[in-house]
């Protein structure tokens, strides 16, 4: 069971000391809520929104496809039926999940088997956008999982229903490593540890795996995590253990803590109570705190984690009245300083998204370097290439002492590899050069043709236009 205090060797409790101990949730009030969005309804336990310090995108009901929301943080208040969309995919979106070196590029995973890539306009969208910057095909089911990589630019990761996990170089547009054979049922999350060099899994046949990809070999497994029925969620920490969220075999639910070297036992069990709903964690390396948000549930629980047993101490609940659909996360950086908040969450309603402030409570309005050690800054610490080459990098850190200025950011770019480029060099054939030339001239002779036929026919609806107005202003007199 999860413990508050401890008791010592004279029998009187002592209360665990902790900054985090009165951590309190605040939600936002209803004019800085986002209104009025039909938020999916798609089963499938992702978060449905991603956040980052300039904008929140939420999945939304869509008719004949799939599509997203992107709203500016600022853009509060009653959102518009006819607000832009991102609109590019012909299956409703089960994942997203922005760029955490770009803050306008964002991928998303669709139920038609395609990974997309977006570059968000740099104020926002203005008009509908349905062309992704790239497309990634190579899964044969539904995508449900999209994550970028921590460290290493333009790595991104898909896992699908076909029960595989592919790890992409956007920058190229190709999939550079496929792990087929891992997995013999649907996974239910992926998560890289610090430096990106591991992931770790859920899956449903109640295993979590700790995986090289690089050599793709498994090197840590622990079956029956987890002996209940329901779905399961494990992520790394910062120390390199994972912590797991799952259900017992009386349904209870709960969250466990696993050493990778070993596996056999977990290092503490916390059993919390029997609701039905998959709890998502959500993690902050920096504080060392966990916040479990339950799909369904109408409440936040939050613990910290420590390196002395019992490891996990529970801290409180935030509790409200409305059961949640989904849930974004600010990274750090995108965090008020000045008021000592410590993370905020974007909760999804049925038709409306609610910030949710965590804040330490504390007198002074001078920096708390205690609450904000350095934090993982947008700059990535490798090229894609470098990674692929067996390169680690650690997150590249940042200090928020004066806020979190966000720099320019620079475009995609996907340069496509040319499949003819290993083919060595080839003679130019003259006649083929001529062919492409009379063929091309042809065309332009065809565009040529269709300009001047849309001329005529604009020039000829101008002179009826002038009439009819002629005509319009003799009734009107």
């Amino acid at each position: 069971r999860v413990r508050h205090s401890n008791t010592s060797a004279k029998g009187i409790r002592v209360v665990r000391q902790s900054k985090f101990r009165h951590v309190f949730g605040q939600a936002a009030k209803n004019d800085q809520c986002y209104d009025d969005i039909r938020v999916s309804r798609v089963t499938w336990d992702s978060a449905f929104c991603a956040v980052n310090p300039k904008y929140v995108a939420i999945i939304i009901e869509a008719s004949g496809g799939g599509a997203f929301l992107v709203l500016p943080l600022h853009k509060t208040g009653r959102i518009d039926k006819s607000y832009p969309t991102v609109c590019g995919h012909t299956g409703p979106v089960l994942d997203i999940d922005w760029c955490p070196h770009n803050d306008q590029v964002i991928a998303s995973g669709s139920e038609d088997c395609t990974v997309m890539v977006w570059q968000i306009p740099e104020n926002g969208l203005v008009t509908s956008m349905s062309e992704p910057v790239v497309v990634l095909e190579g899964h044969s089911k539904r995508v449900g999982i999209i994550t970028w990589h921590p460290t290493a630019r333009n790595m991104l990761l898909s896992a699908g229903c076909d029960n595989q996990i592919i790890i992409w170089n956007v920058g190229t547009g190709e999939a550079i490593i496929t792990m087929e054979d891992m997995h013999p049922d649907v996974i239910y999350n992926v998560s890289w540890n610090r430096d990106g060099s591991l992931i770790c899994t859920a899956c449903k046949d109640k295993s979590i795996r700790v995986i090289d990809p690089r050599k793709g070999e498994i090197i840590a497994e622990k079956e029956k995590a987890h002996e209940g029925a329901r779905p399961m969620r494990a992520i790394f920490l910062a120390n390199g253990n994972i912590l797991t969220t799952g259900f017992s075999r009386m349904s209870e639910r709960q969250l466990a803590l696993w050493n990778v070297e070993n596996m056999e036992e977990p290092m503490t069990v916390n059993e919390m109570d029997t609701s039905n709903g998959v709890l998502l964690p959500f993690y902050d390396p920096d504080t060392n705190v966990v916040y479990l948000c339950g799909k369904g549930d109408s409440s936040i629980r939050y613990f910290e984690i420590t390196d002395e047993a019992p490891y996990v101490h529970f801290l409180n609940t935030f509790a409200s009245k409305e059961p949640q659909r989904g849930m974004g996360y600010m990274p750090k950086r995108g965090l008020d300083v000045n008021k000592c908040e410590i993370a905020r969450f974007y909760k999804l309603h049925e038709r409306k998204c609610e910030p949710i402030v965590m804040t330490v409570p504390r007198k002074s309005d001078l920096f708390q370097d205690d609450l904000y050690p350095d934090t993982a800054g947008p700059d990535s610490a490798l090229e894609a290439e470098e990674w692929c080459e067996g390169k680690n990098g650690d997150p590249i850190l940042i200090s928020l002492k004066n806020g979190y200025v966000p720099g320019k950011n620079r475009e995609i770019k996907v340069v496509k590899k040319n499949v003819l480029d290993h083919k060595g060099p080839k003679k130019t054939d003259l006649t083929c050069v001529f062919c492409l030339s009379q063929k091309s001239e042809a065309k332009l002779e065809e565009i040529l043709k269709e300009i001047k036929s849309l001329k005529d026919l604009v020039s000829s609806q101008e002179k009826r236009i002038i009439k009819l107005e002629e005509q319009m202003s003799k009734v009107a007199i």
